[in-house]
């Protein structure tokens, strides 16, 4: 007997991320199709007025689980309390945000719980053959494969970050405080300290707008053109691989198969190639906007404009007519 849909919430500062929305709000749509109740699953301390936000989002049940060893995130100790609340209430689906967060806690969990993951995926729809069927992008994304599993017990996914859009579905949920116990040999990190990047941009994998650029930003220096245009517009900076590799930028905001998968509204690529596994991370972008001197760069073949010039040039006028247009 099916127990329902679980999403586990995401929550920083007082608030749940974006990402967690997003699939909150598609487990909602999922959950109405099936006649079925929405759980959102929160881990931490001080976190009871989060409820209310994530009802907003469709939730019908918040499971609370406050704890000072859930103070921060770690490994051990969140999959130890969630593959806890999992087995003692039996849900038969768990969805989680692709994040940093996501990708190490739902494959561990996955694996205390003896079931399956689908990983990274970009669609789902209610199957009654199947329960649900996930489609998620493989070979670069050049395929689309369709995953179901009947067996899993429970059914588990990731869902990467912009997939779909966070809509709010008001609702007066259930807050269920539960207890956790966590095993001692869960516990063999513990987060002292936290340090905050010095940047306050959003994080590339929830922007709804990215600025990237490759080896054709020619230097640390020339990232800052970019980050011109990124302010105007509210965008993250991103990056290939080859800019990354050269110093010019952290690895934290390349994008690609070897870095983030990104899929915002609007993504612009400047002095980028277009190397198959930089097109990989961007591919779900809704609108690419390709800038570069080169004619048959790649890039050109999956741009919905695409400008051929000198991004140094390009990209100021840019900025200036954004600005213009923002005002």
């Amino acid at each position: 007997m099916s127990k329902g849909i679980w999403v586990f919430v995401e929550q920083t500062q007082g608030n749940i991320r974006p990402a967690s929305l997003e699939v909150l709000s598609q487990g909602a749509k999922l959950a109405a199709e099936k006649g079925e109740d929405l759980a959102a699953v929160i881990l931490g301390t001080g976190i009871g007025q989060l409820a209310s936000q994530a009802g907003l989002y469709g939730a019908d049940k918040v499971y609370i689980a406050d704890d000072a060893k859930l103070e921060s995130y770690t490994t051990g100790a969140y999959t130890s309390a969630l593959a806890q609340l999992i087995k003692e209430n039996g849900p038969a689906l768990v969805l989680f945000a692709d994040t940093a967060i996501g990708k190490d806690l739902a494959p561990r969990t996955a694996q205390r719980l003896s079931t399956g993951l689908a990983s990274d995926c970009t669609g789902l729809e209610s199957d009654p053959a199947t329960y649900v069927t996930f489609m998620r992008p493989v070979y670069s994304g050049e395929v689309i494969a369709r995953v179901g599993n009947l067996s899993a017990d429970p059914i588990m996914a990731t869902i990467r970050p912009k997939t779909f859009e966070a809509v709010e579905t008001p609702k007066t949920p259930e807050v269920i405080n539960v207890a956790v116990t966590i095993d001692p040999a869960d516990l063999r990190a513990i987060l002292k300290e936290a340090i905050k990047a010095s940047s306050d941009r959003i994080d590339l994998t929830e922007a709804a707008i990215v600025v990237s650029g490759g080896r054709g930003v020619k230097g640390k220096e020339g990232f800052a053109v970019l980050e011109e245009l990124a302010d105007v517009l509210g965008a993250a900076v991103g990056s290939s691989r080859a800019a990354v590799e050269e110093g010019w930028t952290e690895h934290s905001q390349q994008v690609g198969q070897t870095g983030k998968m990104v899929a915002p509204t609007l993504y612009i690529a400047c002095g980028i190639s277009g190397a198959m596994q930089h097109l990989a991370g961007m591919q779900g972008s809704k609108f690419i906007v390709g800038i570069n001197k080169d004619p048959e760069a790649n890039i050109f073949a999956v741009a919905d404009y695409g400008i051929v010039g000198d991004l140094f040039e390009i990209v100021p006028l840019l900025k200036d007519e954004c600005k213009k247009l923002l005002a």
